[in-house]
């Protein structure tokens, strides 16, 4: 079951990964119709049977056009500060600690750890907002941990990760949710949560 569970999140993590990088952070998309969208087009998103380019200038040299109000030279400045941005990662752009989004008191973090005992929680007072035991078997070492105060909600897909593969474009609102989002959250003892693993 351990070995299932570990598997399981990292093909979670392959898939987002593949997905959120777009096969390129920066791909320009040639249209159907020829277009030369590069990310700052306001047709970027919105343009879903297309043509992937590396570079503007490829997609220009293959026979594409740039889009009505997009210039090369503006193009160029703007992927440049785009680059920029996308280099300038900070933990609090993905909102500051954990979110109560039902506002029912438990934040993602205890929601996290309720969902993943193998046993029902025991809650810190009768308001049941903090989680303080349960039973969790670490999906890395196998180790039981009975107390929360020993384990840190890892996120699957990592928040740096994240913002180099185009998080850095999102709204800060998609930048929380995504944070507290439970399918990518994992409790692992806190010893492990700043530790590197090689795949």
């Amino acid at each position: 079951m351990k070995n299932t569970f570990l598997f399981s999140r990292l093909m979670i993590l392959g898939v987002i990964c593949f997905a959120s990088s777009g096969a390129a952070a920066d791909l320009v998309k040639q249209s159907t119709s020829g277009l030369c969208h590069p990310p700052q087009s306001s047709w970027y998103e919105r343009t879903l049977n297309y043509i992937p380019f590396k570079t503007l200038e490829a997609c220009l040299d293959a026979g594409g056009r740039l889009p009505s109000g997009v210039s090369l030279s503006g193009a160029r400045k703007l992927a440049g500060e785009l680059s920029e941005n996308r280099n300038q990662y900070q933990r609090s752009a993905f909102g500051h600690g954990w979110d109560d989004a039902d506002r029912d008191c438990q934040d993602s973090r205890a929601e996290a750890l309720i969902s993943t005992s193998t046993t029902p929680v025991r809650f810190a007072d009768g308001k049941r907002c903090r989680v303080v035991t349960g039973r969790w078997i670490s999906p890395f070492t196998g180790e039981v941990i009975q107390n929360a105060a020993n384990i840190e909600i890892d996120h699957v897909v990592p928040l740096a990760l994240a913002w180099e593969r185009g998080a850095w474009r999102w709204s800060d609102e998609r930048r929380e949710q995504f944070a507290n989002d439970p399918v990518n959250l994992l409790p692992v003892e806190g010893s492990l949560n700043s530790s590197t693993i090689t795949i």
